[in-house]
């Protein structure tokens, strides 16, 4: 799941590296789109930035949080162990 706007860059890398690691389906909260929702992004992240990338249960961060848990080899598995 990834909280996210139309017009963030790092939402659609984030996209990105998601599909590239074989994710088919994200589920985003558009943020933009429903402004009342990015006070429960805040609540749950303690974060204001987008995007805010849940994989399963697991917060995993922002775009640059995302790129770091791959290049420590830890996406992978994480997305294996998540059914989302």
């Amino acid at each position: 799941m990834m909280y996210a706007t139309a017009i963030c860059p790092f939402c659609v890398q984030a996209e990105r590296l998601l599909r590239a690691k074989g994710v088919e389906q994200i589920s985003k909260v558009r943020i933009d789109l429903e402004p009342e929702r990015r006070r429960e992004m805040m609540e749950k992240t303690g974060r204001r930035t987008v995007p805010q990338i849940y994989i399963g249960s697991t917060h995993v961060g922002g775009y640059d949080d995302l790129v770091a848990l791959d290049r420590a080899g830890k996406l992978a598995p994480l997305l294996e162990g998540s059914s989302t």
